[in-house]
């Protein structure tokens, strides 16, 4: 079983990541409000566990989920902790100034009084990470990821932002952001691993924060984009481990109701997990830790009573039988490597 204080190291830059880490989409208001003091009593409680790694974006809460993170964590020993940000999306003021009142149509709840602008240039990039470093509080951050690049995202004007990243520079500042500093590591924080697979093609990047598919539900990443990952030293982040929370219950897919064949996915894992009195959403957790690609997991808490729960998941004893079970039944793919067992 993976020891919560592992770190691991990304295979290019050496920088050594913590198996588990915070994700603070909640602390900006994603789909219901979160007060101050939530999001400071669930950075203490991450504290007290252990955890050391954080990852934020200008787009959670449009800048509020960075603002109270850099809050949280200022009068921290700055050597024991990792910081995770993005970059692709600016944030401005809103015209009028005004508020929008109850959740937005990207889901934040009563967000502060600014909008997203996409912009993956190397201006932009600079930018972005200049009022990140204003919004956090600090003078570099470990970890800077290219945010929901790739053509399921953006569509028809998929060509125009990969061209900013590209012919208009956005990538040369990454690498420059790299080499002066103020920034440790580079990559994509991605919903599809195709775009990955094409920027590593274009750029030297130390890892990737893969949401969604690479899960104990969906493998669809395991070929050939992490046998590229082990073979090129490029390290996986695992996030949205439990598929936009259908791994924990609440029947949603990808951000939306799940469709029907990932129901009875889910369902079919569950069953599993029953014979093994194992709770569904702590193998969630554990499976990605597993394949040598993968460094580290990342998932949210918006309380301190639910990061408690995730430590608990992540710390539950799995027999191997368990995961042999789901292999021999089709559940996860024959290729997949499964944790040791307790």
């Amino acid at each position: 079983m993976t020891k919560l204080d592992e770190r691991r190291s990304l295979p290019r830059s050496g920088l050594a990541v913590p198996v588990l880490g915070l994700g603070c989409a909640q602390m900006g208001g994603l789909y219901r409000s979160s007060t101050p003091a939530e999001s400071e009593d669930t950075v203490a409680a991450a504290w007290d566990h252990g955890i050391r790694c954080f990852d934020t974006a200008p787009y959670y809460g449009y800048g509020r989920s960075e603002r109270r993170l850099g809050a949280a964590l200022c009068d921290r020993p700055r050597d024991e902790f990792l910081i995770s940000t993005k970059v692709g999306r600016l944030i401005r003021p809103n015209a009028d100034g005004a508020r929008v009142a109850g959740v937005d149509a990207n889901g934040w709840a009563d967000p502060l009084p600014f909008h997203q602008v996409y912009d993956y240039s190397h201006d932009g990039v600079l930018r972005s990470v200049e009022d990140s470093l204003q919004r956090l509080g600090l003078a570099n951050i470990d970890l800077l990821y290219v945010h929901d690049i790739g053509r399921v995202t953006h569509g028809g004007l998929h060509d125009h932002h990969w061209q900013q990243l590209t012919r208009g520079g956005g990538f040369r500042a990454l690498d420059g952001l790299r080499r002066d500093g103020r920034v440790s590591a580079i990559g994509l924080g991605v919903n599809e691993w195709e775009i990955a697979l094409d920027a590593m093609g274009e750029i030297d990047l130390d890892c990737t924060m893969l949401a969604g598919r690479y899960t104990l539900l969906e493998q669809t990443s395991l070929t050939p984009f992490l046998d590229a990952c082990v073979k090129a030293g490029h390290a996986i982040v695992a996030a949205g481990v439990f598929n936009s929370g259908l791994l924990v219950g609440n029947g949603k897919f990808n951000y939306a109701d799940a469709p029907p064949e990932m129901i009875a996915r889910a369902q079919a894992l569950d069953a599993v997990c029953r014979e093994f009195d194992t709770p569904l959403p702590a193998a969630a957790l554990q499976f990605p830790l597993a394949h040598p690609a993968v460094v580290s997991c990342v998932t949210g808490a918006r309380t301190r009573a639910q990061l408690d729960t995730n430590v608990a998941w992540f710390q539950r004893p799995i027999p191997a039988e368990f995961w042999q079970t789901l292999a021999a039944r089709g559940l996860i793919d024959a290729a997949a490597p499964v944790p040791a067992g307790a």
